[in-house]
């Protein structure tokens, strides 16, 4: 089986959108024609990446496979400050208001004017929907709270990395290890702040990647600025690893720590099944 991984935009609060918004009165972004989806029994160790045009193509074999029966059967729930929160991996039918739950909150963060919001709402949608062909790399999980008697809405969002073939082209600084899981892009929508929910957004990705047979050390950014996220990490046992020099502010970023927490990584009788059949093929 084999899904097609496109070029697609970086996206983090500094690092990409900063510079390109901030250093220049017009932007031209060259939109690349969407690689499509392929399919070969070509069989290969779990991740492998093969060129193929028009573009690169991965092949999953038993282990891709249970990874990717992973994601699709995840979910974490349970009542939360009065209400009920559902977190699973994103659907296609709720690309839109993730984008837009993104682009308010980079909007926020960033402190942009308006008149950027058109063009970092098209950027954040080119690189969701590159992120959605990396399955099983890299997967966006969305949170739904609903209070009593009244519909579920859309709460929260974060992406995570899982290995090398997921992880960002373009990471913020300082530079995590991309060959281990990675956590980013996390959001809480602001009227739904202060309930509990980024903390169990933040334990769900910990309990996901515990169950995709990664390495066991985790790792996010956060901008030295935002004392409240820092305490949020650190409460989860999350430390810090390094932090950026003054000097990134040369380059119109604001300095950031890159955290680090070492996770338990669920390890069962198929999991190892499938660990030697990936050993076998590899020799």
């Amino acid at each position: 089986m084999a899904a097609a991984v496109p070029s697609f935009l970086p996206l983090s609060l500094d690092s990409s959108l900063r510079p390109m918004l901030i250093s220049s009165s017009s932007v031209l972004i060259n939109r690349s024609r969407s690689p499509s989806l392929s399919f070969s029994s070509t069989r290969s160790a779990a991740g492998a990446i093969e060129a193929s045009s028009p573009g690169r193509v991965v092949f999953l074999d038993d282990l891709g496979l249970y990874r990717l029966q992973t994601i699709d059967k995840y979910k974490r729930e349970g009542p939360l400050g009065g209400g009920w929160l559902e977190i699973r991996p994103m659907e296609d039918g709720e690309i839109d208001p993730i984008i837009q739950l993104l682009s308010e909150s980079f909007i926020e963060s960033m402190g942009m004017p308006p008149r950027y919001v058109p063009l970092l709402t098209f950027i954040v949608r080119q690189y969701v929907m590159g992120r959605r062909l990396l399955l099983p790399h890299a997967v966006m999980l969305v949170g739904f709270y609903r209070d009593d008697g009244k519909e579920p809405e859309l709460a929260c969002t974060a992406e995570i990395s899982f290995d090398t073939f997921g992880a960002n082209v373009a990471p913020p600084t300082p530079l995590p290890p991309k060959d281990c899981p990675y956590i980013c892009n996390m959001a809480v929508k602001k009227d739904l702040r202060r309930r509990g929910i980024g903390f169990q957004l933040l334990m769900a990705c910990e309990e996901l990647i515990s169950k995709m047979k990664t390495k066991h050390k985790v790792y996010l950014h956060c901008r030295v600025i935002d004392t409240g996220p820092l305490k949020l990490y650190k409460k989860a046992e999350y430390k810090i690893v390094k932090t950026d020099s003054r000097l990134v502010w040369l380059t119109l970023q604001r300095r950031k720590h890159l955290l680090e927490k070492e996770v338990h990584i669920e390890q069962d009788e198929a999991i190892a099944v499938l660990d030697n059949n990936v050993n076998q093929q590899l020799w």
